[in-house]
């Protein structure tokens, strides 16, 4: 799959996506917000490809399809679907290395600081609170992952799995299942 391609499937993904929960309820406040972030990073990613900037452009999508697919895990959005990163045909080139490996290790530090500045926020005794805990693995897992690829020199797939993954945690955050214990600077609030 070709970055354009990428980019495309995340349009039609985002085209298809709806909001789940009655308007005028909380709840709608909380999807409507997950939905205009998602639409907000495919923008984002179109304008970077535009501009050529690939680098930007990738972790753009990937973290605009991890807030489309939290939402739709949460149940705020439908249809009930997923878009895990995915492999991206030789994307970024040989004149954007550079650019590539400072953005990858700059979001891996970010990510594995964020991991650890959330806990859950619904009581031990709120059904939510295996909710919140399932975010945060997710996304916890997508740092794993990333950390896998880095390791074997993949610096496109690190980078599109710490950008997914990320998004988890901010998704957990503006739905308020996640509460942010370290710095606030690290999400999108």
């Amino acid at each position: 799959m070709t970055l354009e391609e990428y980019g495309a499937l995340f349009g039609e993904a985002l085209s298809r996506t709806r909001i789940a929960v009655p308007g005028g309820t909380l709840l709608h406040r909380v999807a409507d917000e997950v939905l205009e972030m998602a639409a907000a990073y495919q923008s984002d990613g179109t304008a970077f490809l535009r501009g050529d900037d690939p680098v930007n452009a990738f972790a753009a999508f990937a973290y605009g399809l991890g807030w489309l697919d939290a939402g739709s895990r949460l149940g705020l959005l439908e249809p009930f679907a997923a878009h895990p990163p995915v492999l991206v045909d030789a994307c970024i080139p040989d004149s954007q290395s550079a650019h590539l490996d400072e953005k990858t290790h700059r979001y891996r530090r970010m990510l594995r600081s964020a991991l650890a500045a959330v806990e859950a926020g619904p009581d031990e005794a709120s059904s939510l609170r295996a909710g919140a805990e399932a975010l945060h693995s997710e996304a916890h897992s997508w740092y794993t992952e990333g950390v896998e690829r880095l390791e074997a020199g993949d610096l496109a797939g690190a980078l599109v799995q710490f950008s997914y993954g990320y998004a988890w945690l901010d998704a957990g955050i503006r739905a308020g299942l996640l509460g942010i214990t370290g710095e606030r600077g690290l999400f999108t609030v």
